[in-house]
């Protein structure tokens, strides 16, 4: 855990904390700090960085801390600790936004979003296009293919299951909120340059 770099790894010891926090709390945590359609009485502003901490159980937490520390350390090497909180930060703003703004569309009951896995698509993201040739072993099936396309057929599937509706309580349109997030940054930053 030392070898990794301080964001990541503080992020990581955050969303933890934060989970122990809930389990201590119990739900009423959920009612001040998860994200809440904005037709509600319950949504806040500060619930659109506040969710990306919260996380509904110990799988959701561990897989969204495990792609954390996957990707995070080589992102952040790549744009700096100030830049890469930011990057994360604003992914998982703009996957909040994105939920906003299909929930409200869709409508239905209000349901609150909790995970970080908005800041860590846009993570996924931004390891597909720094490091675009470098292989990634999937776990299921245990499939080596190359970032770019590991990132696009991601993407492509999150798109496909949030229109058809598949997966019900995954919010598909938040994780691509957070790569599109990710994305306009990262094209921001690079015109900077230019």
């Amino acid at each position: 855990m030392n070898s990794m770099p301080p964001i990541t790894r503080t992020l990581i010891y955050a969303n933890i904390g934060v989970f122990f926090i809930q389990n201590v709390a119990g739900s009423s945590i959920e009612f001040s700090f998860a994200l809440w359609p904005w037709s509600t009485p319950l949504f806040h502003v500060w619930q659109l960085l506040t969710y990306g901490f919260l996380h509904a159980s110990l799988s959701h937490l561990f897989f969204n801390m495990f792609a954390l520390y996957m990707f995070g350390s080589d992102i952040e090497h790549e744009l700096g600790a100030q830049r890469f909180l930011n990057y994360y930060l604003v992914s998982v703003v703009g996957a909040a936004v994105m939920q906003l703004v299909v929930t409200q569309w869709i409508g239905g009951p209000p349901v609150p979003t909790v995970g970080a896995s908005g800041g860590v698509f846009g993570l996924l993201l931004a390891f597909g296009m720094f490091f675009p040739q470098r292989r990634i072993m999937l776990l299921i099936p245990p499939i080596p293919m190359r970032a770019w396309v590991f990132v696009t057929l991601y993407g492509l599937i999150e798109l496909a299951m949030g229109v058809l509706g598949t997966e019900q309580g995954v919010a598909h349109f938040a994780h691509l909120g957070g790569m599109l997030a990710g994305f306009l940054l990262l094209n921001h930053w690079r015109n900077q340059v230019r």
